[in-house]
Parts: structure tokens; C-alpha cells; sequence
């Protein structure tokens, strides 16, 4: 079970929704800004008081329908970034209007609110983890990847990169490299 957290949007909030979760006795796996990973279900009654202490912090469970939104989104994300290459070029927005049938605003609300994180800020992180990945592979160059990915220049995805990891798409190649001399 998963559950979304409205407006658990920085570190503090993370630590103080563990700390709710642990004076409850609740187990859970992960906790990232946004949501909670239990290890079992939890009862109706258990769902309650979680939310009562939620309320305190001033963030709240979102209820399953709007989970199911969220996770129907970042399904969207990773199928725009595996198939940038295959899908219509239109704008990320009308995708995932597209895909899921909603209101694009309401949709880009409720996904920064709940994950702390805009949508196309979500894009672009998934999309910067397959450059990785691609570099990693080393079957493709820069060009390739870029024209994969659906960048309009090489120039613009290693802007992207750069800023996201703080390394050249060049410089984080090299370190694969140099990881295998030892």
C-alpha cells in the first residue's frame, strides 16, 4: 500500500510524518516527500487516526482515487521518456491530457501538491536517469541520445544534465571509464 501526502513537500515534513508513523506503530518501508510505502495494510481505524495526526502537521492522505491519479501520471512520465522517440511530437502537457483524459491544470496541481515536485520537473528528472543510462550503455553518442530523447540539440540536453547532476554528460561518460581501470 502507497498512499499519497498532500503537502509534505520538504525534508522537516518527511522526518515529522516518520515520527507520526512510528508513534503509531505503523510499519512502513520508504517514506519520500509526498508518499509512504507501508509494509501491510493498514485498518480503517489505523487510516483514521493517521490522517488526524497528519491534519496536526498540516499535511493530509490524499484518499485512493487521487493516489490512483498520481501513479496513472508518473506511469505517463516514464512511458513519455522510454518512448520519446516513437510518440507524436506534441507538447509533454497534451500528452498527458491525452493519456488521461483530464483537465491538464488540475492534473499538474494535484501532482506538485502531492510529490513536491512539478510534472515537467518530474520529466525532465526521468528523462536526465535515461541519458545515464544510455551513457552507461555506450551504444550510443550524444547526438543519438539526444535525438532519442526527444532534445531539440545536444546543447540542450547537456544544459539539462549539467544543471540535474552537476556533471557534463561527457565527464559522467569518462567516469565509467576510469571505474574500470581499478
Amino acid at each position: 500500500m502507497k498512499p499519497y501526502i498532500k503537502y509534505m513537500v520538504s525534508v522537516r515534513c518527511k522526518m515529522q510524518v516518520q515520527d507520526k508513523l512510528d508513534k503509531l506503530g505503523l510499519h512502513y518501508g520508504q517514506v519520500d516527500l509526498g508518499e509512504v510505502e507501508f509494509k501491510q495494510d493498514i485498518s480503517p481505524e489505523q487510516h483514521e487516526q493517521l490522517q488526524r495526526e497528519l491534519q496536526e502537521l498540516g499535511v493530509e492522505l490524499l484518499d485512493h482515487s487521487k493516489g490512483a491519479v498520481i501513479e496513472q501520471i508518473q506511469t505517463c512520465i516514464m512511458q513519455l521518456v522510454l518512448n520519446a522517440d516513437t510518440l507524436p511530437k506534441i507538447k509533454n502537457s497534451e500528452y498527458i491530457n491525452q493519456q488521461l483524459d483530464r483537465d491538464y491544470a488540475y492534473l499538474a496541481t494535484l501532482f506538485s501538491e502531492s510529490t513536491g515536485v512539478t510534472i515537467e520537473r518530474s520529466i525532465i528528472r526521468h528523462k536526465i536517469e535515461r541519458v545515464k543510462e544510455l551513457l552507461l550503455y555506450d551504444e550510443l553518442n550524444l547526438t543519438e541520445i539526444a535525438a532519442k530523447l526527444s532534445y531539440s540539440s545536444v546543447a540542450h540536453l547537456s544544459g539539462q544534465f549539467k544543471k540535474e547532476t552537476g556533471l557534463t554528460p561527457t565527464f559522467f561518460k569518462g567516469l565509467k571509464h576510469k571505474k574500470n581501470l581499478f
